[in-house]
């Protein structure tokens, strides 16, 4: 039988690893025969284990144990005597021994990547005592390798980035591919990369797995990604091999390699005359294939009649320019404006500069349309002044609008009120003139500002607005006063000469050079004793003592009027009375007490106390107050039985009564007779005018008459019931009237009949029947007989 190439190598493979485990597989026990020797008084025996280590091959698949080595000491001659143990990992579990031969078996399948190496201790005992022949010595079991893991790559997939039109050899990324096999034991851990996809746009070192471009020029514009697959395969990449594959995504990151380009050479747009200044005129577009900020472009007007009315800039988030209006357009002066503008890359790479200049031009024509426009003021903010003391029709100013557009249509002019609520003002409709309506006062309202509106004639939708600034003018018609309420005291001790207060005014007036004030006393105060008054020449004055000794029992309180004068033209004045209380005061001057009063107080009670015992007793007053009305609002209740209040109560009855048995529904009895006596009770919400109300006997009389008098009667017992509830109330009675012709043609009438019908038969029907044979038989229980 012939071998093929591949089977010879591995014959080979296995051959010589046959040979290898055999060699160090015999293991053997020889005792040294060397004759001991004495050193100090000790002796040493030299030790007759001599030990090589096992080797074993791992992922064995055998039904059988797999023998890994044998164990013998010289001193077993055979004859059974001495037995083998053997201890420490795997001992028993994975590793056996043979105690009598001492040959070592693995009896699980055994994995290097789990576990390299085991160590184990061997012991040679006599059989009969079970005591060591030889001192316990410890030994390794290696697991050989096989290979039987393939590579792999821990970090994949990869996704990874290059610059367009990158060089070829330019790098990539690295990949890594582990194996798990002995790297120090032959070729199953020596892996090799290689490309499976990918080609011709990338390539891999063997050995490294460094990933390059293989191809110059690879546009991001016509494929911006690529998946490539990378292979590492171990044995050297020789046949028989375990491989592994991972993929990597490579994505072409942009450079600026495309300038920016007009999709037109030309652009119009129409926009009104109407259009807002800042507003927006018309967006374009210079296309761009790059991406990010190498498709980030900037524009500029750099020719054209519409420098200075149009502005163009840049939309970050969409590289769009914008051009927008910088002053108002007028279709009157101007019909149309040319820009001439340039989109150019903000970010040019000087690589890429043989492509080209990185900008491009187009041209933007704006046409104006007209509009119908509102009048126009000659000024957009008009200032007028007038004085407070114009007379009504006064002309303040005159405000101007004309119609803008070639029609040139009338103005006629109005207030807006909302702006002049009180109507102060108003405006002749053709001129424009602005006059007075009211009187005006600066001290109320010093600026007006009102909105005049400048409407077409023939257009009265377009409506114009004009803002007025209208400032009253001053003039002295407010009298000077205090400035504020003074609250002035003497202490009684106070000496002649003594200052008691400094005052000053003020005045609503607001003359252009200020205020200035004059005070003095009154003619009728001028010569009192008690007080003096001396204007210091600062809009201020102060007020001094003439005398000392003031007390309060003779008078507490003095009223001083004082005359103040301003510097209008005409000078206006006013008098002020300045009350000034007499106080008692300590040594400091600081007033104590001001009331006269305080002197006929008793001697043991004070104010404080006077004014707690007051409270006191206004707070029992109130209490007592409380407690009476509470009881006089009480009343007694209106019906003697609250339990039978049926006031809006509906009551529903859902069965058609419980037979003989039921004796507590109702009285028949009431609806049979008309004259039914009830126990009148007395009412204590009304007076009843007739206690007693007797029965009369009902005549042959009309039906009508008959209802009558049976609902007044009920209306009369209503009255004086106690029971019946004390307002309005519906009152439904069951009465059909007698004396028919036909007469009643209920059962319920039977007994009184002379009809031939006997109910004796009722008795036979059972005690439910009972109550309906007593009432209508013959027999002597009749209830009604």
């Amino acid at each position: 039988m012939k071998l093929g190439k591949v089977e010879f190598c591995h014959f080979l493979q296995i051959l010589a690893l046959f040979l290898c485990l055999s060699g160090m597989n015999q293991a053997e026990l020889s005792r040294s025969r060397s004759k001991p020797y004495f050193q100090s008084g000790r002796t040493r025996t030299k030790r007759s284990w001599v030990w090589n280590q096992f080797f074993v091959l791992e992922e064995y698949m055998g039904t059988d144990p797999l023998y890994v080595g044998k164990l013998h000491s010289d001193v077993d001659k055979g004859d059974g005597s001495i037995k083998y143990i053997l201890s420490g990992e795997g001992a028993s579990s994975i590793f056996i021994i043979d105690e009598n031969t001492g040959d070592i078996h693995a009896t699980k399948r055994l994995d290097r990547e789990e576990q390299a190496y085991y160590t184990l201790r061997a012991q040679a005992l006599d059989r009969l005592t079970n005591k060591p022949v030889e001192p316990e010595s410890e030994f390794v079991i290696k697991i050989q390798d096989i290979n039987d893991n393939e590579p792999k790559f821990l970090d994949g997939p990869y996704t990874a980035g290059v610059p367009e039109m990158s060089p070829v050899g330019t790098s990539v990324v690295q990949v890594t591919a582990t194996d798990a096999d002995d790297p120090t034991y032959g070729n199953s851990a020596r892996v090799v990369y290689s490309i499976l996809q990918g080609q011709p746009y990338f390539s891999v070192e063997p050995k490294t797995g460094v990933i390059k471009t293989a191809l110059p020029n690879m546009d991001r514009e016509a494929k911006d990604q690529y998946l490539l697959v990378i292979q590492a395969k171990d044995m050297v990449g020789q046949n028989g091999g375990l491989s592994g594959t991972t993929s990597v995504t490579v994505t072409l990151t942009d450079v600026n390699d495309n300038p920016p380009r007009f999709p037109r050479r030309s652009y119009q747009y129409n926009v009104p005359e109407s259009l807002p200044v800042a507003s927006v005129v018309a967006r374009i577009k210079a296309a761009d294939a790059d991406v990010g900020p190498n498709a980030e472009m900037e524009y500029k007007i750099v020719d054209g009649d519409g420098l200075g009315v149009f502005k163009i800039s840049v939309d970050k988030d969409t590289q769009e320019g914008i051009i927008t209006i910088q002053k108002e357009l007028d279709f009157e002066a101007k019909t149309s404006y040319t820009l001439r503008i340039e989109a150019a890359n903000m970010h040019v790479d000087p690589r890429f500069l043989s492509l080209g200049p990185f900008s491009d031009m187009t041209t933007v024509k704006i046409i104006v349309e007209d509009v119908d426009e509102p009048p126009v003021f000659t000024s957009r903010l008009y200032s007028m002044v007038v004085s407070e003391a114009a007379k009504v029709g006064t002309i303040i100013g005159t405000v101007a609008a004309h119609d803008p557009d070639a029609s040139n249509s009338p103005v006629r002019y109005s207030i807006d009120r909302n702006t002049d609520l009180e109507r102060y003002f108003n405006i002749d409709a053709n001129s424009g003139v602005i006059t007075t309506a009211k009187s005006l006062d600066r001290e109320t309202n010093a600026v007006h500002n009102i909105t005049v509106l400048a409407m077409e004639s023939q257009n009265p939708a377009q409506i114009g607005r004009g803002y007025v600034a209208i400032t009253i003018l001053d003039i002295n018609d407010n009298a000077p006063e205090f400035a504020m309420e003074y609250e002035t005291t003497v202490c009684e001790n106070a000496q002649p000469g003594q200052v008691i207060q400094k005052i000053s005014a003020i005045d609503k007036d607001d003359p252009p050079n200020g205020h200035q004030f004059y005070f003095s006393l009154t003619a009728e105060a001028a010569n009192n004793h008690n007080f003096t008054l001396q204007d210091n020449k600062d809009n201020t004055a102060t007020v001094l003592t003439r005398r000392n000794g003031f007390r309060r029992q003779e008078q507490s309180v003095f009223y001083l009027p004082i005359f103040i004068v301003d510097s209008g033209s005409p000078s206006l004045s006013s008098t002020n009375t300045l009350t000034i209380r007499v106080c008692d005061c300590d040594a400091d001057g600081i007033a104590q007490t001001c009331n006269a009063e305080a002197y006929i107080l008793p001697a043991g009670l004070s104010t404080g106390a006077l004014i707690a015992i007051l409270a006191c007793v206004l707070t029992l007053l109130v209490l007592v107050l409380l407690i009476v009305t509470m009881r006089r609002r009480k009343k007694e209740p209106l019906i003697f039985d609250e339990e039978r209040d049926i006031r809006e109560n509906i009551v529903r009855y859902d069965d058609e009564g419980g037979g003989e048995e039921d004796t507590e529904a109702f009285d028949m009895a009431a609806l049979r007779n008309l004259n039914v006596i009830r126990d009148t009770k007395a009412r204590r919400d009304v007076t009843p005018e007739i206690q007693f109300l007797s029965r009369p006997t009902f005549k042959s009389i009309p039906d009508n008459v008959i209802f009558r008098e049976f609902i007044w009667e009920r209306l009369k017992e209503a009255d004086v019931d106690p029971c019946a509830p004390p307002y309005d109330s519906l009152q439904t009675y069951a009465f059909e009237g007698n004396g028919s012709v036909a007469e009643s043609l209920s059962s319920l009438d039977s007994i009184s009949s002379n009809s031939d019908q006997n109910y004796d038969y009722l008795s036979d029907w059972g005690p439910r029947f009972k109550r309906l044979a007593d009432m209508y038989g013959t027999g002597t229980d009749c209830l009604y007989s």
